[in-house]
């Protein structure tokens, strides 16, 4: 072992005031309180919040803190955060370090500043923060951040963590009560898990400030293909370049220190790709530390002179980044409720929480559909890195044969399992897995949790869990009440025959084929699965009865809060292409058009040039590409007027949903044409001409 392997456990979470600290520093009553909280969800007085905050003021101090802030993630999709230092005045002109649990336990930012959707007007700006026991506080930049929830006066919930946290209660509550019914006595909580693949681009950071449309607007407006993509598959899993490496490790390291168990690293297919992912954590911690991932990736890319771009379709043509959602289930007593065991067809509790997930999809695939709705994932779901936008579900070869064999009656017989025969003898023997895994599938069983892999990079994985977890909690409540009646000796009967019922009702969403086919886009119009292919046609689905009365039932949004949240998705939405079609007007108008004009001049010159110097000399080049440019620029210019009209139309529009549709059928349209113009323009006028670098400049420039 390494001097350095040996140091990682020594500063992994040193700037975490997790469990161990608190054991450590805290009066063994307190600690327990405070224990008892996070396990078990219970109240935290104030005293003991005063005695947590003196000791985590300590704890702050010597490792360099001077502020504190409540961290929260608003409906930004960002992180939040205002800073105050830990100094109060004295009498004799002096200060002292003071932080009180009051302080600790609660804030007040501006609530009226941050998107409510109608929630809060301006003049009622009173919001507040409330701290999130079950997330460790932790140090950055000098401050000691503490992980909050964020609420409006009227205690509507203005983030994404406290429906998460809502969504996590419910289906904890829910999958314990199908526990007891099923004989597992011993269990008393049950949390969702997650994992988070993050996929990102690194690109040269000079570079970057010379695209407008990256800085702007996240992704890339214009840009004509380089002459090699991805079409070699050469990057991925490829040899890490040593200026990448070292991103990586200082990004590992910086990580570790938050207490962030980043484990996996590599390149990803497109070129300048690469993704980064955690070991399993507790949803809300997992969803806080995915969000702290993704600033990391920027400040520490930023120091190595790297732009990190999380936008989900950087670049036209080639792969986007998504973020897949590894979700399973697990009991405070170690069970993974999604492992099936060596004999699947005989657990009956993994069977109940596996057909209750599918059942959960499949009734409420239109909300997880939206979940992941946002102006940039648009572009990248149905493309051929990402699963189309219509939710299916695979489990595989031996587990849709024990699902047949369920549906049918009949008994699943479990053939052995095959030693893998790699033909060369020096190579070990190892056993051969189930079944095999399913790029293609947007909700894929993979050997014992499932992988959502529609969520895009940029996006808050919070909102795909609260549906997920709202979901299965309603499928298993159903469960609880179609067999609490039942009595313990017909109890495995009735568990098959519902399970049977399930499968009949729900099976329409399991495909294990090759989602990227038309083919499979016509049978799921058959099946009458959804095919809700961008987020203007998405939304209406959120506020539609049955949804509502989901998230009311469980407790997870009033129908407000639902409400409010359409209007601010919608909002997003025309903002983020509003945004675009006015950088892209600009890029074209003020610095694209000086660069087509000065070559067409440079060439009209030359040709002259030649003519002055002899009659006889033919310009048949120059004329054709004076031609082809002169052709292109016209269409640039008819364009171009276009897409401002049509802007200005969009302007006016107020209803928020025609307006979306708007600019999804409309302006995003615009935007194309325009863009394949000046791509065409751009594909024969010489790199010196162009005012901002090209696609190859961007993606094969890291050393």
């Amino acid at each position: 072992m390494s001097e350095e392997t040996k140091y990682i456990p020594d500063y992994f979470g040193c700037m975490v005031f997790n469990d161990s600290v608190m054991r450590q520093r805290l009066p063994k009553d307190i600690y327990k309180a405070v224990h008892k909280t996070i396990k078990k969800g219970t109240h935290l007085e104030l005293d003991v919040a005063n005695t947590v905050a003196a000791v985590m003021k300590e704890w702050a101090i010597e490792n360099g803190a001077t502020h504190f802030t409540h961290w929260f993630q608003p409906m930004t999709g960002l992180t939040a955060e205002k800073h105050d230092s830990f100094i109060s005045p004295t009498s004799n002109g002096q200060v002292i370090m003071e932080f009180s649990g009051k302080e600790l336990v609660k804030g007040e930012p501006d609530a009226s500043s941050f998107p409510s959707g109608g929630l809060r007007a301006t003049f009622e700006a009173r919001g507040y923060t409330a701290w999130d026991p079950s997330s460790p506080a932790f140090i950055k930049d000098g401050s000691l951040y503490i992980p909050t929830a964020f609420c409006s006066y009227g205690g509507e919930a203005l983030d994404k963590k406290t429906p998460l946290l809502r969504s996590m209660e419910a289906l904890n509550r829910e999958a314990v009560k199908v526990l007891h019914l099923l004989g597992n006595a011993a269990v008393t909580k049950v949390d969702t898990t997650i994992g988070s693949e993050q996929e990102y681009f690194l690109i040269d950071k000079d570079l970057y400030k010379k695209r407008k449309d990256l800085m702007l607007c996240g992704r890339t407006l214009l840009g004509a293909p380089a002459p090699k993509g991805q079409e070699m598959e050469d990057h991925y899993f490829g040899v890490l370049k040593p200026k990448v490496s070292s991103f990586m490790h200082d990004l590992d390291e910086e990580l570790w220190k938050l207490g962030v168990p980043a484990k996996t690293k590599h390149n990803e297919v497109a070129p300048a790709q690469h993704e980064l992912a955690p070991v399993f954590e507790t949803a809300n911690v997992a969803v806080d530390h995915n969000q702290l991932t993704m600033e990391i990736m920027k400040k520490v890319a930023d120091k190595h002179n790297y732009a990190c771009l999380l936008h989900e379709k950087p670049f036209e043509g080639i792969n986007g980044s998504g973020k897949h959602n590894n979700w399973s289930m697990i009991t405070d007593t170690g069970e993974n409720l999604l492992d099936p065991g060596s004999t699947p067809a005989e657990n009956m509790q993994f069977l109940v929480f596996l057909i209750a997930t599918i059942a959960a999809v499949d009734e409420y695939a239109d909300l997880m559909r939206i979940s992941v709705a946002t102006a940039g994932n648009d572009h990248r779901l149905g493309a051929n890195e990402a699963p189309p936008a219509i939710i299916s579900v695979f489990v595989g070869d031996e587990l849709a044969a024990v699902l047949k064999s369920i549906e049918e009656g009949t008994d699943f017989v479990q053939s052995e399992k095959k030693q893998m025969e790699i033909g060369a003898h020096v190579l070990p023997h190892f056993t051969q897995d189930t079944t095999d895994r399913n790029r293609t599938s947007p909700f894929a069983f993979t050997g014992n949790k499932f992988e959502f892999r529609m969520p895009g990079s940029a996006v808050s994985v919070a909102n795909p869990n609260i549906v997920l977890n709202t979901a299965v909690a309603e499928a298993l409540s159903k469960i609880y009440d179609r067999l609490s009646g039942v009595s313990e000796e017909n109890l495995k009967d009735e568990v098959n025959k519902l399970l049977k019922e399930l499968l009949a009702e729900h099976k329409k969403v399991l495909f294990n084929g090759n989602g990227y086919t038309d083919e499979w886009v016509e049978e799921a119009e058959r099946r009458g699965l959804f095919n809700l292919k961008s987020l203007p046609d998405a939304m209406p689905r959120f506020i539609e009865k049955k949804n509502i009365e989901l998230f009311e039932k469980h407790k997870i949004f009033t129908e407000t809060e639902i409400r409010s949240r359409y209007e601010i998705n919608l909002e997003n939405y025309v903002k983020a292409i509003h945004i675009e079609s006015l950088t892209l007007q600009e890029m074209v108008r003020k610095d694209f058009t000086a660069g087509l004009v000065k070559y067409m001049k440079d060439v009209t010159c030359e040709a002259l040039s030649k003519k002055k110097f002899s009659d006889a000399m033919k310009c048949t080049y120059e004329e054709k590409i004076l031609k082809t440019l002169d052709d292109t620029s016209e269409k640039i210019s008819s364009q171009l007027e276009k897409l401002a009209e049509d802007t200005k139309k969009a302007e006016g529009i107020e209803d928020m949903l025609e307006s979306a549709k708007y600019y999804q059928a409309t302006i995003l349209s615009d935007m194309d044409e325009l863009r394949a113009a000046v791509d065409a323009a751009e594909a024969i006028i010489p790199n010196g001409y162009l005012p901002y670098p090209t696609y190859g400049d961007l993606l094969f420039s890291l050393r």
